[in-house]
């Protein structure tokens, strides 16, 4: 034995172990900052509201009304609808009305980056003049990212001293359209976009209620004739007339019970077709004969654990639960606006135990154009158990044929994601084309490495390195556009539980990304992503090139394979507790994703954080000079979840079967990802640098092509092109490669099997369960249990996307049925598909490759289902009679 070797081995592994204790020592400091901002009660960060604010005819008791409206040394009750305090100061014996104080709930719900609506307090005087702004509650993660909160505050502050008549947008001003600009904060533009639009929909609504802002005259609508047709209840709904809005118990926080928390539908009863199907000849004769000009008659029918009139309403009271909306405009009920539904007469109308008619009267309201119902609801926060009021809605636009000349031309205004894409054409353009250059050149690889060496890389390394650049400068820096664990977590929950186009939609350029990079995982794995376009870890090799040419060569390390095989396992640990601790709250997941260090380095600056973070910044950026990529390797949890994905790439790098025994690209690849065993390459851990490839086609470097060249030069015989198995294409055709062995992609994964489209199919279908086509005597309890344990799987399935099951109880019956299915497909099938998936190509499968395929499998059928059961299939209602689970008595 070589003991001077074998020391220097063991004090090196010792040496990176304390590394790592060390980084893992920073990461937990960096997350001081975090919880330290979430425990401050001065921070309005998921801050704990008292339940009256919301309700109590008193707000000001329980908001600094004063702060926002600091003329004012008294306040009323709550008034008017939206709800708003009107402010006073004394002047002897009398009172002077100074100005008025609105909540922003009270009137719109808004959300933010987090999904959820910033709680914020307005102050305006009697002129429309901004007097003061309070946020109370916001769930942004601002601190989570560093951006300190002050800085949130100071965006809101520019909104003091203007009209809130005034064109206020983010970005320049424009004095040619009488638009006023307002400074963005810099990595949260969905937040003060989101913001802006708060503060003044808040503020007009209360503007056009108090006389300050006119409301928009619209044209009256001009109904058609009645006809004799009388439609039933179906029909009404298919044609639109009909509209239908849902509300779940577990979308505001509360318990499963099997029923809706409300299952509202409303309608449009002026039209005479529709106002005769639904009351009767009798009762709609009787309807239009007490409605006056500019009186609109709504009705609703709903069931539901709740009542739309809500609970606490009085009589001369206002219902406080529904309202109408037409653009910026809101119309309110009170109690004589309410009259009796006795029966719905549509036939095939399902029960319903609660009815009514609302009369609006206004003569701003035209339902010529789209309108919305609004219903809202009290949501319980998950980290206070405090409520928050939210509003739901649905559009109504009356059909076509109900109106004479059909709808009016009509623009609706852009929603806050569409806004955000307009104002950066130029950069989405140039983002799209370094995606397609990347993709272009990564699909180009074979023909490049041809033309490279081993010795002269240039036709690969060129147009990798300006790519590296790219993403580093353009997207990281620039665009901010580093994708993020976060993202993948929010992504799964939207995937299985609800999914929002308008949140994806926010950041175009993350939109895109993330487009990008899930159709290239499953057409090459990961490689291309991490490798060659993620801005962080392209910079962090990229340091470590630089390192080696600036003098630190010497000093460069690679981890021992046998260490490597080890800690590269610490990412995926990483991801999964990131994925647990989502389920049980994003925003704690959110503290625990500052494992990334993505947010110091592009999104805040390294200057902008408290110690910690830099302290955690500069070990990894420290490690990079030294070792190639180590947080990509070993702590990435982004790149532990697209590695799972990777398994199934439809095209992987070439192999040779001489691979196996010849050891050169398994010595030469610095992300370890060739097993020096076999010479097959782990696509979870490549990082695409496509050094491996260059050697492939390298007839002086690759070993057994060098062979093969030298034989045929000793023949006499031509050097023909290398051909994609990695040898010289032979000179007479043959069965085999010039080295007499076929190349190794066909012989470990065998042909693709040649089947009909039935046999297709039917095997398919037989693929997705982890059984055997045929059922041996032995087998017949294993499979007689795995059965009854996947009929459960899907009842509980089925119950989830009915709402009668909370998501933990989901994940938990989830992650019990994928264990079994692993520890069942190693013992019958123990293969994956390997290439493209319809070509029933396989492979022999190790544990990581299974538990992959079938973690991928089951969320991918598992959003199948939520999809299909939660889309218009009519499922939906269907599963709300299905039995829940419980232990008999």
């Amino acid at each position: 034995m070589n003991f001077p070797t074998t020391g220097r081995r063991i004090l090196h592994s010792a040496a990176l172990i304390r590394f790592f204790c060390i980084l893992l020592t920073a990461l937990q400091l960096s997350l001081l900052p975090a919880q330290e901002a979430l425990a401050d009660s001065t921070s309005s960060f998921a801050r704990v509201l008292p339940e009256q604010l919301f309700s109590d005819p008193d707000m000001c008791a329980y908001a600094p009304c004063s702060a926002v409206l600091p003329d004012a040394d008294s306040f009323s009750p709550r008034t008017g609808r939206p709800p708003y305090v009107a402010g006073y100061r004394s002047e002897g014996d009398r009172k002077q009305l100074v100005g008025y104080v609105f909540l922003s709930t009270d009137i719109v719900d808004i959300p933010g980056y987090s999904g959820k609506p910033v709680i914020t307090l307005i102050g305006m005087n009697r002129k429309g003049i901004i007097t003061g702004i309070r946020i109370l509650k916001h769930s942004e993660p601002l601190l989570l990212s560093g951006i300190p909160e002050s800085t949130l505050i100071g965006f809101i502050d520019q909104y003091v001293g203007k009209y809130v008549g005034d064109k206020l947008e983010i970005g320049e001003s424009r004095p040619n359209e009488g638009v006023i600009g307002l400074d963005a904060i810099s990595g949260a533009t969905v937040t003060v976009i989101s913001q802006n639009q708060v503060v003044l929909h808040s503020g007009i609504a209360i503007a056009k209620q108090v006389g300050i802002l006119k409301s928009t005259e619209r044209p009256a609508a001009r109904l058609t004739p009645a006809t004799r047709a009388r439609h039933d209840w179906p029909a009404l709904l298919r044609e639109g007339s009909i509209r239908r809005l849902t509300v779940e118990p577990a979308t505001l926080g509360l318990p499963v019970t099997g029923r809706p928390y409300m299952d509202l539908y409303f309608g449009y009863l002026n039209a005479p077709d529709i106002g005769r199907s639904i009351l009767g000849e009798a009762g709609y004769e009787n309807l239009m004969s007490r409605l006056k000009r500019n009186e609109h008659a709504i009705f609703v029918v709903a069931n539901g654990t709740e009542s739309f009139k809500g609970v606490g309403f009085v009589h001369g009271g206002i219902f406080d639960r529904i309202l109408i909306g037409q653009d910026l405009d809101s119309f309110t009920f009170r109690d004589i606006d309410s009259l009796l539904l006795d029966e719905v007469h549509a036939e095939h109308a399902p029960p319903f135990s609660e009815t009514a008619i609302f009369i609006l009267r206004s003569a701003n309201f035209s339902a010529a154009y789209p309108w919305r119902l609004v219903f809202r609801a009290s949501k319980r926060d998950h980290r206070s158990g405090s409520p928050i009021f939210t509003n739901f809605e649905q559009d109504y636009w009356l059909p076509t044929h109900y109106l004479e000349g059909g709808h009016p031309s009509y623009t609706p205004p852009d929603p806050t994601w569409l806004r955000i894409w307009k104002k950066r054409p130029l950069e989405i353009v140039l983002f799209i084309l370094l995606l397609l250059a990347a993709a272009g050149v990564y699909a180009l690889r074979d023909e490049l490495s041809r033309r490279a060496s081993h010795k002269d890389k240039r036709w690969v390394s060129v147009p990798k390195y300006a790519i590296w650049l790219a993403s580093i400068g353009f997207t990281g820096f620039y665009l901010m556009a580093q994708p993020s664990i976060t993202q993948v977590t929010t992504l799964l929950h939207a995937l299985l539980f609800k999914w929002e186009w308008p949140l994806f939609l926010s950041d175009p350029f993350i939109f895109l990304f993330w487009w990008f990079i899930i159709i290239t995982v499953f057409f090459w794995g990961r490689g291309l992503f991490c490798g060659w376009l993620c801005p962080y870890g392209t910079m962090s090799e990229l340091l470590y090139k630089l390192g080696g040419r600036l003098g630190l060569k010497r000093w460069q390390r690679q981890l021992p394979p046998a260490l490597h095989e080890k800690l590269k396992w610490l990412k995926y640990v990483i991801f999964f507790v990131l994925l647990v601790a989502s389920f049980h709250s994003l925003e704690f997941a959110e503290q625990l994703a500052e494992v990334e260090p993505f947010k110091t380095t592009f999104l805040v600056g390294v200057w902008n954080r408290s110690w910690p973070f830099v302290l955690f910044w500069s070990v990894l950026i420290g490690a990079a000079l030294f070792t190639e990529r180590p947080y990509c390797k070993y702590l990435c949890p982004l790149g532990a979840g697209l590695a799972i994905p990777s398994t199934f790439r439809w095209w992987g790098l070439q192999r040779k079967q001489a691979c196996g025994p010849c050891k050169a690209c398994a010595v030469g690849c610095e992300s370890h990802a060739i097993d020096r065993k076999n010479g097959q390459i782990d696509q979870r851990e490549c990082l695409a640098c496509l050094d491996c490839i260059v050697l492939y086609y390298d007839d002086h470097a690759c070993p057994p092509l060098s062979k093969e060249r030298k034989q045929r030069l000793k023949a006499g015989q031509p050097l023909t092109r290398i051909g994609s198995d990695g040898y010289y294409i032979p000179i007479l055709p043959a069965a085999t490669t010039a080295a007499g062995t076929e190349s190794k992609s066909e012989s470990e994964s065998g042909k693709p099997q040649r089947l009909s489209v039935a046999g297709w199919m039917g095997a398919e279908l037989l693929d997705l369960f982890p059984w055997r086509g045929r059922i041996e005597k032995e087998d017949i309890l294993a499979n007689l249990i795995g059965s009854i344990l996947a009929v459960l799987v899907t009842w509980a399935w089925l119950l989830g996307a009915a709402g009668k099951l909370d998501h933990l109880t989901i994940l938990g019956w989830w992650l019990a049925w994928s264990a079994y299915e692993i520890a069942v497909r190693m013992q019958t099938k123990p293969v994956v598909r390997e290439g493209p998936w319809w070509q029933r190509r396989f492979r022999q499968a190790g544990w990581a490759d299974m538990a992959a395929y079938v973690g991928i499998k089951n969320i991918l059928l598992a959003s199948l289902l939520f999809f299909i059961i939660q889309s218009d299939t009519g499922l939906g209602p269907l599963l709300q009679h299905l039995p829940e689970m419980g232990w008999p008595n």
